[in-house]
């Protein structure tokens, strides 16, 4: 019974000081106890040091220092804790594949924490990009920083890969060869992926433009991707179109407008005397002039002119365009001309001209020889 006591007491000693294959049961809590220490050190260094560099970006007027303290926090604060675990790995003596697996799982978790870092830091980046703006539109900002991403997340799992004995060669190869298959019967796929880089390269359109692509859709650009469009016509529904369809179509960018045009013909009763066509037509277009709603020549033109003979009246023609773009603003203007034209016309003595049709009858003795005579006239029905 004394000899089973020693042999279960030298038992415990031997799991307390080696473990199994040298994991310890007291390594082990000395391996925790570190971890902790480093964790407490994760949590003042977020209290105080990036608390603190938080504060200093509230201070100052740009934006990208408050961005890059945000997006970095928590990668730096992610090495306290692969510190604080290659630290109680140290704590055990371990040989053979175990401490393999350790060293790699330290490797893994130094890279994870880097390509991480490398992540958060192009949020920023991207910000400061937009300076180039000009020179490159915020889309293809958008699109560099998904390439940089997609870079990023690439190369680190190729390095994660790399770490655990994973080649990446073979695989790259078999992806070249599944990539040429599918190629050959993906061949929209890569004419949408070249169109949408035509369309960002030539500024064709930007999000938040309103465009009308001839015989497809016409709304407001909300995205522009690899592949496709998403445009949101005037009902609100949204429509997604492929990238090539910008290529093989006319596409017109109202945004683009400098001016907004007014076209109109106005026509007046062929009983108004020459004298009053010209006074109408001068009046009109000292109005114009006189407007500072209205583009002056020689800027663009702007012509009122008496045009044309119609069937029910003589036609005044208007041509003109406006300062503002905006939809709305240039109804408004539209409609202020609107009603100074029926007011000029009015006070001069004039009327605007309608369809009319005279019909001419024979007296009524004569009403077999009867045959009815029409023909359109300006003049009010007699």
């Amino acid at each position: 019974m004394v000899e089973s006591i020693k042999a279960l007491e030298a038992l415990l000693i031997e799991l307390w000081q080696t473990g199994i294959d040298g994991f310890g049961v007291s390594n082990a809590l000395i391996a925790l106890a570190v971890f902790l220490v480093f964790a407490i050190f994760r949590g003042l260094f977020a209290r105080f040091v990036v608390g603190g560099f938080r504060r200093l970006a509230l201070r100052s007027e740009t934006k990208i220092d408050d961005m890059l303290v945000e997006a970095l926090a928590k990668p730096l604060k992610f090495f306290f804790v692969v510190i604080g675990f290659f630290f109680a790995t140290e704590v055990f003596t371990l040989s053979g594949s175990a401490a393999a697996i350790v060293a790699n799982l330290n490797r893994t978790l130094i890279s994870f924490g880097f390509f991480w870092f490398l992540y958060s830091a192009t949020e920023p980046f991207t910000y400061s990009m937009r300076r180039l703006e000009n020179m490159l539109t915020s889309e293809i900002v958008h699109w560099l920083s998904t390439v940089v991403k997609w870079g990023i997340v690439a190369t680190g799992i190729a390095t994660l890969l790399q770490i655990w004995g994973i080649q990446i060669a073979p695989i790259i190869a078999g992806f070249g060869l599944f990539g040429v298959a599918v190629a050959l019967g993906a061949q929209d796929l890569f004419r949408n992926l070249l169109a949408g880089v035509s369309i960002l390269v030539e500024q064709r359109f930007r999000i938040g433009d309103w465009v009308l692509v001839d015989d497809v859709v016409e709304g407001t650009v909300e995205h522009i991707g690899f592949r496709s469009t998403r445009l949101r016509r005037f009902d609100k529904a949204p429509v997604t179109v492929p990238n090539n369809v910008f290529s093989d179509h006319a596409v017109t960018n109202f945004s683009a407008m400098s001016h907004r045009r007014i076209y109109w013909r106005i026509g007046l009763e062929y009983r108004s005397s020459s004298e009053l066509l010209l006074d109408i037509r001068q009046k009109i277009s000292q109005w114009l002039l006189d407007n500072p709603n209205f583009v002056d020549p020689p800027k663009l033109p702007c012509y009122v002119f008496i045009d044309q003979f119609s069937d029910s009246s003589i036609d005044i023609l208007l041509y003109t365009f406006t300062v503002t773009t905006d939809w709305e603003e240039w109804l408004q203007q539209k409609q202020e001309l609107a009603i100074a034209i029926k007011n000029i016309v009015e006070d001069a003595g004039g009327a605007f001209a309608f369809p009319s049709r005279t019909m001419y009858v024979e007296p009524t003795g004569a009403f077999e020889n009867f045959v009815p005579d029409t023909h359109d006239s300006s003049s009010s029905l007699e």
